[in-house]
């Protein structure tokens, strides 16, 4: 490409497409000037990106207009309009800026000849003077009763070191009279253009195009800040989905088009989540809570894990990380966003220094292209039985099983501190509210790990219904490799096993990305929709993983009867009792207990009890459990000290009889009632 692509690229006026019509110069393609033909291509800004197929607001790929030719349009001429529309094969869901009158009107901007990028030429060398009228833009004479128009005129200038003069720009106003135009008040015209969104296509309306006309130079229209709604694209198997961008440009002259539809985005799932036990050791499944053993704060029963499947799927509010001066991250709008063709691997794309609308919600004032946060990571706890307490870490954390109390490190601490210094992904207070606020940090866990300043701050997570929600938000990533993010989780509650306390049942974690229609802000469709209310980014549920955190389980008892027949003339009779009433202060409990009869390497038969309560027994034959019965039996009460006894004698106990105690099997969990151990089966 020539050296002078650039630098005319930059040219303060351009028109994203081409054609060129003018009034007094000859037409596009030809003319008394002799010019070649006036075309456009399309190609990507940069190396197409890859979208989250989680996504509602996914940042697509620049595209770029690259025009070349025509005829010179004569000096302090109306520079002519084209409207160029963008239609994607899914919804546009860029922000719609709330004060502008323009319905739709948007953060997609198109921007003419890459002013502000710091590359040679005129063009470039501008500042980025926004259009005050999306939907008439440049158009000469503006439509009655439209404001903010910014009419152009055909200006001249020349690039500095080249033999190249007399280069077509842009220029506003005209400050000549009766049609004659002045070439020192040459002014240089609007080259940032908003677009206005519905359903699936952008508009931008009344954008000036003014051929290059000299050999070698190209004028470009980068259009930046589409935002895709990639959940609306199958993505499945090993062929990621795409989102495709056709582009129409209307003009009172024909401008020929190459490569008029190209793709700006590959959709792939972006998030895999795993929950990991600490008491398995780091396997996967939820970890076995005995409902008899109580819990204190800071006992950890796992680790929820967010890894990412490409490498830019978790990103940070802006391209460089945000200040990490506390809890949570205060992040600031950086002013080195603005650079045209700057790949950022932010939530925020191009970000234009001008304000250009208000959240009608929020009151927030936005910045086209400005995220409202940073990547956020979510855990949405189910199934959490009244007196169970729910914590995490509040920050990212490594993971050493069975060390210290909780196993648990945050990575990079430093000595002493409890802010989340190198943290790269910290609590905050809710899914969707862009200030992130403070989170109360409760306790310290893991204090014998390998120091005792290596602590992990855990919060706790509000639970309403047997509900409650985490989210942390991404505050630093790498772009290059595969990011994972471990979050420690934490149950505690006060064992009550007569009342039943805490319910036996699994506890479950639903994980995804953040904010998502189950926060309640939106649904899917209005998530999926372009919206001036709504935060950016925003996720589909669709696409959520669940999984078991722990599971709280009776506490029983499990009785051997090593013996027991019923045939040959002989019969056993078996007695359960339940001995939780005691001189020991012990909680009275109450339950079934179900008899296992083996006579072979699966039992033969089951027999359930009716319910046993505190301080009774339970007996009955093992002919009218399992008639014609010879072997063994196990029973699994769920209550606590259980005890058995068997007797076997002939009918009648006439000529032969025994008696024994049924064996406690032992278990890793031993209970002290009363100054006497007990192994129980948990």
């Amino acid at each position: 490409m020539p050296d002078f692509r650039k630098w005319i690229i930059a040219l303060a006026l351009l028109a994203l497409f081409t054609g060129l019509a003018s009034a007094q110069g000859g037409g596009v393609g030809g003319g008394s000037n002799g010019g070649t033909p006036f075309s456009c291509t399309v190609t990507n800004g940069a190396v197409t990106p890859t979208l989250r197929a989680e996504g509602y607001t996914e940042l697509t790929g620049d595209i770029l207009l690259v025009c070349s030719g025509g005829s010179q349009t004569a000096l302090g001429a109306v520079v002519p309009t084209a409207t160029v529309t963008v239609f994607l094969n899914t919804a546009v869901t860029s922000r719609l800026l709330g004060t502008n009158s323009v319905t739709g009107a948007s953060e997609a901007l198109m921007i003419i000849d890459e002013p502000g990028s710091g590359e040679p030429g005129y063009g470039p060398a501008l500042a980025q003077n926004v259009c005050g009228s999306p939907s008439s833009g440049a158009q000469n004479p503006p439509p009655p009763g439209v404001t903010g128009v910014c009419p152009q005129w055909v200006g001249q200038t020349s690039i500095t070191g080249s033999t190249v003069t007399n280069v077509p720009v842009a220029s506003n106003p005209n400050t000549g009279t009766g049609g004659t135009y002045v070439a020192q008040n040459l002014s240089p015209g609007a080259n940032v253009f908003q677009g206005v969104v519905s359903g699936s296509q952008v508009t931008f309306f009344g954008i000036p195009v003014l051929p290059p006309v000299s050999t070698g130079l190209e004028r470009v229209f980068r259009i930046t800040n589409i935002r895709a709604n990639a959940a609306g694209i199958t993505a499945g198997g090993p062929t990621p989905g795409s989102v495709t961008a056709s582009i129409s440009i209307s003009s009172s002259s024909s401008i020929p088009i190459t490569n008029s539809t190209i793709t700006v985005g590959f959709v792939q799932q972006g998030l895999t989540a795993a929950f990991r036990n600490t008491s398995q050791s780091g396997s996967s499944g939820g970890a076995a809570l005995a409902q008899c053993t109580s819990l204190s704060t800071g006992s950890g029963v796992g680790i929820l894990q967010y890894n990412e499947n490409f490498a830019t799927a978790f990103k940070n509010q802006y391209g460089t990380p945000g200040t990490v001066s506390g809890y949570p991250v205060s992040a600031q709008r950086p002013t080195t966003q603005n650079v045209p063709g700057q790949v950022f691997n932010s939530e925020s794309g191009f970000v234009l220094n001008s304000q250009l609308g208000t959240s009608t919600s929020t009151g927030s004032q936005y910045f086209p292209g400005q995220a409202d946060y940073g990547t956020r990571l979510k855990a949405m706890f189910t199934n959490i039985p009244s007196g169970v307490s729910i914590f995490v870490s509040t920050r990212d954390i490594i993971n050493t099983f069975g060390v210290g109390s909780a196993g648990f490190f945050p990575v990079g601490i430093v000595s002493g501190g409890t802010a989340p210094q190198n943290a790269n992904a910290v609590l905050v207070v809710n899914e969707n509210s862009p200030s992130n606020g403070a989170v109360p940090i409760v306790t310290q866990c893991g204090t014998t790990g390998p120091s005792s300043s290596f602590q992990a701050p855990i919060a706790p997570v509000t639970i309403s219904g047997g509900t409650g929600t985490a989210v942390w938000e991404v505050v630093q990533q790498n772009p290059s490799a595969l990011d994972s993010f471990n979050f420690g989780v934490y149950v505690s509650y006060t064992a009550a096993a007569a009342t039943n306390s805490p319910t036996p049942g699994n506890m479950t974690v639903t994980m995804s990305f953040a904010p998502t229609p189950t926060g309640l802000q939106f649904t899917a469709a209005t998530g999926s929709a372009a919206s001036s209310t709504l935060t950016i980014p925003r996720f589909s549920d669709a696409l959520d993983q669940t999984k078991t955190i722990a599971s709280v389980t009776l506490c029983s008892t499990a009785l051997l009867f090593p013996y027991v027949t019923n045939i040959n003339g002989f019969d056993t009779g078996m007695v359960l009792a339940n001995t939780t009433t005691d001189v020991f202060g012990t909680a009275a409990q109450q339950g079934t207990c179900t008899i296992n009869f083996y006579s072979a390497p699966t039992a033969t038969a089951t027999f359930t009890t009716p319910n046993i309560v505190s301080g009774s027994v339970y007996a009955n034959l093992a002919s009218q459990m399992d008639a014609g019965f010879n072997g063994y039996a196990i029973a699994v009460c769920n209550f606590q000290y259980a005890h058995g006894f068997a007797f076997i004698s002939d009918v009648g106990a006439r000529n032969l009889a025994m008696g024994y105690l049924a064996l406690i099997f032992t278990s890793s969990t031993s209970i002290n009632r009363g100054g006497t151990a007990e192994n129980l089966n948990n």
